[in-house]
């Protein structure tokens, strides 16, 4: 059986044309959902189509970058699919792991959908820093309370315990701490 993923990376974006490519590639069941493709977490549409998908299966999207943008996850959700008997297609692409040639292809597709991804975080990056040398850009508003950290160590109390009362990671109060300190 055919089963298809469709995914956007914000809310705003629209699935209708992934949705229709799917349905005409002959699949019976499209997953959709809408977040980033960056990394797995919080895909749970994913995860539950990978955790269904049985042998002779085949698994569609319209393009790799759909399924995955890290070569490292790609790598694992095709390995998980052929250690299950499943394929994987592409609507758009030369992808077919059916055949030494669409695999191939793949590899190559899941290579440069990696780096667009690192491309996109340096421009990012190089925009911030720009940002921050005019004095625009200023990180995003603190939501921790340091004079709160600060009382709760004066009086006695550990990182740890001082996380746990906060409901924060110990590594923020690590971090003010050590701010602190610098000051």
């Amino acid at each position: 059986m055919k089963y298809g993923y469709a995914r956007v990376s914000t809310s705003d974006q629209d699935l209708e044309i992934q949705k229709n490519a799917l349905l005409s590639a002959g699949c019976e069941v499209v997953r959709e959902e809408k977040v980033s493709g960056t990394s797995l977490k919080g895909r749970s549409e994913l995860t539950t189509l990978l955790e269904f998908l049985r042998n002779g299966d085949e698994l569609v999207v319209t393009r790799i970058d759909r399924l995955a943008r890290s070569m490292r996850d790609l790598q694992n959700i095709v390995h998980d699919l052929t250690e299950k008997g499943v394929h994987l297609s592409a609507t758009k692409q030369s992808v077919n792991t059916k055949t030494p040639e669409g695999k191939c292809f793949l590899d190559m597709l899941g290579v440069f959908a990696e780096f667009e991804t690192r491309l996109r975080h340096e421009r990012q990056m190089e925009g911030i820093k720009k940002a921050k040398e005019k004095g625009v850009y200023k990180g995003r508003k603190t939501t921790i309370d340091a004079d709160m950290i600060r009382e709760l160590k004066e009086s006695g109390l550990g990182a740890s315990a001082i996380a746990k009362q906060m409901s924060i990671h110990r590594d923020s109060v690590y971090r003010l701490l050590k701010t602190v300190k610098g000051q």
